[in-house]
């Protein structure tokens, strides 16, 4: 598969499943990642028959689908009540995953509150080897994706940001129904970097890379390619050069940005040297 094919769109809550089948068939883009929380798109509004129609719909358009948890869900929630409701939430997409014929689900550890870290990394890693264990009955596949610092002095920040606190996960759960996502600029806002995160990543585990722009040791920002500091091509060479074959996810701007961008990494990961036909 070319390496335009190789990269998709982070839908996200922009278009009905079933529309935005249809915009990915118009575009060529032979992947696309949606998440299942709001309006039309709610995870329970996914009978049976409409899965069926949304099957048949990706299937003669060549469209992959891909699904994406919502990081404001706190996997690392401990607190009774709302510990069970995430539980729900997240077996709802695992359930569903295989009626979609989703190719992955991503999932995130959850938020901490700065004061209750190993608590909150200890529910998190519990929940998620719980949900593993569920996916691996229901042929569903979790990617834990690397989430995005915040300001130093901020309350709340993401867990699995740094590539210590990814590896305290990754490192428990072992199982054919989990696999990593990795978000390289997410990974271009700490001091290691993209080459420094690439060089301990488990490359075979990673089964999905997500692209936007940002400044270099700054905050999360999910511009448009060409409006930060982030080089495109030596991450393509660095990840293909090492053999990565997978997906990429674009996720910035609007559809139409994502789009337009396909080509423009195809032209930077040429120029660096990576393999593009």
């Amino acid at each position: 598969m070319s390496l335009i094919d190789r990269i998709g769109v982070d839908v996200g809550r922009k278009l009905r499943l079933e529309d935005a089948i249809e915009w990915a068939a118009r575009n060529e883009v032979r992947h696309i990642d949606i998440q299942l929380d709001t309006g039309a798109n709610a995870v329970t509004l996914f009978d049976e028959a409409r899965c069926r129609t949304i099957r048949q719909s990706a299937k003669a358009n060549g469209v992959h689908i891909a699904l994406h948890t919502l990081s404001a869900v706190n996997v690392a929630e401990y607190s009774p009540f709302l510990s069970d409701a995430v539980d729900a939430y997240m077996r709802a997409y695992i359930e569903v995953a295989p009626k979609l014929e989703a190719e992955w689900i991503v999932v995130h550890a959850g938020y901490h509150f700065t004061a209750d870290v190993p608590m909150r990394m200890e529910a998190g890693r519990d929940r998620l080897q719980r949900m593993v264990k569920h996916a691996e009955q229901h042929g569903a596949l979790l990617l834990l994706e690397n989430l995005n610092r915040e300001p130093d002095n901020a309350e709340v920040h993401y867990l699995a940001h740094t590539m210590e606190e990814w590896r305290y996960y990754f490192d428990a759960i072992h199982s054919p129904a989990f696999a990593l996502s990795f978000t390289a600029n997410h990974a271009h806002l700490l001091p290691p970097g993209v080459d420094g995160f690439v060089a301990e990543i488990p490359l075979d585990r990673v089964k999905e890379v997500r692209l936007a722009d940002c400044w270099r040791n700054g905050f999360e920002e999910h511009l448009i390619p060409g409006k930060g500091d982030f080089d495109f091509g030596a991450m393509f060479a660095l990840l293909e050069g090492k053999g990565y074959r997978g997906a990429y996810t674009n996720a910035f701007g609007t559809l139409d940005d994502m789009q337009a961008a396909r080509g423009y990494m195809v032209d930077k990961a040429r120029a660096a040297g990576a393999a593009v036909d």
